[in-house]
């Protein structure tokens, strides 16, 4: 891939990156049929193959971007992209919801 093809997808993979930070906090709205195409063409841009440093000033930048790479790769590699800290959380906000639906069900 020529410098000028990938400096072309990687404008397009920060175009919609940014949309979809927009969409993610508010800023910009997409029916739910949007933001899954949003989405997709996300995941098909982050699939060329762009040097190692572009990428991550990429997903450094936009948390969402991040994300959907993350889920992207997630078979192979996990939660790489998220901190620890970040995940454990989750995992325990997860394990309460789970024993509140638990316990709401046991008592109905």
């Amino acid at each position: 891939m020529s410098p000028s093809e990938v400096r072309s997808r990687l404008h397009t993979v920060v175009a919609l990156a940014h949309l979809l930070e927009a969409v993610e906090n508010g800023s910009a709205r997409a029916t739910a049929e949007g933001y899954r195409l949003l989405v997709q063409r996300l995941q098909v841009a982050l699939s060329d193959d762009f040097p190692a440093d572009a990428l991550l000033a990429v997903l450094n930048r936009f948390q969402a971007a991040s994300e959907v790479y993350e889920n992207m790769h997630y078979e192979h590699s996990g939660l790489f992209r998220s901190s620890l800290e970040r995940s454990v959380s989750s995992e325990l906000k997860a394990k309460q919801v789970l024993m509140r639906v638990a316990g709401a069900s046991r008592k109905a």
